[in-house]
């Protein structure tokens, strides 16, 4: 059976946790005997190229790197995606599998597929949960977890909030959706974010039932989001929920507490991509306010290659000032790890968006190493508060601090307790099962 994967980015210029996932489950599916395939967009690139990665031919298609409102939208296919099609006919898969919606991978893609005969499911890895939430964090006014349910006025107010100030954000939430389409299609650059924001947040729940009637199954990786997708409009019996796991880390876990316990000073670790909603203006706040003769060591480790990186790291560095007690690193490699998380006696996660994850989170886990994480999304799913780790409230400083001073103070209290009660770590082993098992359960 020929299987193709679709992802927003790929290697060798992706670096996140959807195209580890992807690689993972498409190493498995191989393994199992199928034919895979991974397409994805690459924004700049002129035509198309075709390249191997572990062995799995990938399929790069150009899209616009400035491209226009409506493409950003969703509104049309993208430029350049019709090669897509047109690969999809020429392969003809038996399943197409799409893990991100971005410029040049929409509904037009999806229905492309279903047009040469594929069973198509989707799985969503980001908080925006395809169409859902338009500010991408499903953090309502940036400060709390939303209820999850998309409500054109609402979310306007959410959005305008962040993208434009407060000022007007109430008074355009309000907008009929006829005036808010006419500002949407009609008007430039800010006046359209401004008032068009109404009938873009309408637009896109219209997709997303869309969306829902041209697929297998949404595949989601946490209870939250499961009650979130079925409380905006999805049947039920569509809504798989598969949660996150990982590829164990080498070397397999740490010695047990009791063999080696938690010592001072504690090393509390990061490794993530240096973005806004990973959190680490939380850290850095955290660490600002922890106790100066507090024995703690903070390590932070990522890329730094986008602008946008530079700026997050910049930020967190005139934070922190010139605390001797932090260590900021190079992207952590695939080999080194396990050594690395091992390393910590706690891994902090103090994001600020709704994760299915992180799958970082579950490494540590898998390594024996336990979580301090906010309590949202997938984290709080993961770790049970005071039981084999601890959650703060997203944005939370002083409660991030709270935290790694309590086990700083009483490590062998506070972490060896938690690294007794550590669950076994999820598997891509296991997600790999439970998605042939779904591909099996719709099997033409």
């Amino acid at each position: 059976m020929t299987i193709a994967y679709l992802v927003g980015w790929y290697y060798p210029d992706g670096r996140g946790g959807t195209e580890a996932y992807v690689a993972a489950l498409a190493r498995m599916m191989r393994a199992a005997g199928h034919r895979v395939l991974i397409a994805a967009p690459q924004a700049g690139l002129d035509g198309t190229r075709i390249y191997e990665h572990e062995g799995v031919p990938v399929f790069r298609y150009g899209v616009p790197a400035a491209p226009s409102r409506v493409e950003v939208r969703g509104s049309v296919a993208a430029r350049g995606a019709e090669a897509l099609h047109r690969w999809l006919e020429r392969e003809r898969p038996a399943i197409v599998h799409v893990h991100a919606f971005v410029t040049g991978l929409g509904l037009a893609e999806v229905r492309a597929a279903r047009a040469v005969g594929a069973r198509v499911f989707v799985t969503t890895h980001a908080a925006r949960l395809g169409w859902i939430c338009e500010r991408g964090t499903m953090m309502q006014g940036g400060v709390a977890l939303c209820d999850g349910v998309a409500e054109p006025a609402k979310c306007t107010s959410c959005v305008l909030v962040e993208r434009t100030g407060a000022g007007l954000a109430g008074v355009v939430a309000q907008l009929p959706r006829a005036a808010s389409a006419a500002g949407l299609a009609l008007l430039p650059g800010r006046a359209s974010t401004l008032t068009g924001m109404s009938a873009l947040i309408a637009d896109n729940l219209d997709r997303q039932h869309a969306l829902l009637d041209e697929i297998e199954a949404l595949v989601v990786l946490t209870s939250w989001a499961r009650d979130a997708v079925i409380a905006n409009g999805a049947p039920a019996d569509r809504v798989v929920l598969n949660r996150l796991g990982c590829t164990v880390p080498e070397g397999g876990q740490k010695p047990s507490p009791e063999r080696q316990p938690t010592t001072t000073p504690i090393t509390v670790g990061y490794i993530g991509r240096f973005d806004a909603v990973k959190g680490l203006d939380v850290l850095a706040q955290a660490v600002r306010g922890l106790p100066a003769a507090l024995p703690v060591r903070i390590v932070v480790r990522g890329p730094v290659a986008t602008a946008d990186e530079h700026a997050v790291l910049a930020a967190f560095r005139q934070i922190v000032g010139d605390d001797a007690r932090v260590q900021i690193g190079d992207a952590v490699s695939r080999a080194e790890l396990g050594d690395v998380l091992r390393s910590f006696d706690v891994l902090v996660c103090p994001s600020v968006t709704l994760e299915g994850g992180p799958t970082i989170a579950i490494e540590a886990h898998a390594v024996g190493t336990p979580v301090i994480g906010s309590r949202i999304g997938g984290l709080a799913e993961l770790v049970a508060d005071g039981q084999w780790g601890r959650l703060v409230p997203p944005g939370d400083a002083d409660a991030l601090g709270q935290a790694i001073t309590e086990i700083a103070r009483a490590p062998q209290a506070t972490v060896d307790r938690w690294r007794s009660a550590l669950p076994r770590a999820r598997t891509m082993t296991e997600i790999a099962a439970d998605t042939q098992a779904m591909y099996d359960l719709h099997a033409a």
